[in-house]
């Protein structure tokens, strides 16, 4: 059964998340001062951007799972112990986190940002090399 990640941790992810976002924003404001800022607040953005990513993704995988695997959907729809508003309540939460693609979207985020930062890391490189 997954467990709740304590208090501290998630906000430290929100944390994250809102300074990843903030970083990759300050891009456009430290592109008209400094090339040393601009990609210190990229790669903050772009590390930032792939631990919390990873972390939703996670997170709604085992929602996904816990759903499924104890068959959630089916016993509320056949449950007698919900009035109709409760149960109809239960049943649009459960469906909707159980059809919801942000999963997908957490996934491609971090693939995408992992795969630039790796670029950018290749880049780097060649250029220390090529000097």
């Amino acid at each position: 059964m997954p467990r709740l990640n304590s208090s501290v941790y998630r906000i430290f992810i929100f944390t994250v998340g809102v300074i990843a976002t903030i970083a990759y924003r300050a891009v456009i404001i430290l592109n008209n001062y400094s090339r040393f800022w601009v990609e210190v607040s990229w790669y903050i953005g772009t590390i930032g951007f792939i631990w919390y990513f990873a972390h939703r993704f996670n997170i709604e995988n085992h929602r996904d799972q816990l759903i499924k695997k104890l068959n959630l959907v089916e016993k509320i729809q056949t449950s007698q112990s919900f009035k109709a508003e409760e149960k109809t309540a239960l049943l649009y939460i459960l469906k909707s986190l159980g059809t919801s693609l942000a999963k997908w979207n957490y996934i491609a985020i971090f693939f995408f940002s992992f795969l630039a930062m790796a670029y950018a890391i290749y880049t780097y490189l060649l250029t220390i090399l090529k000097s």
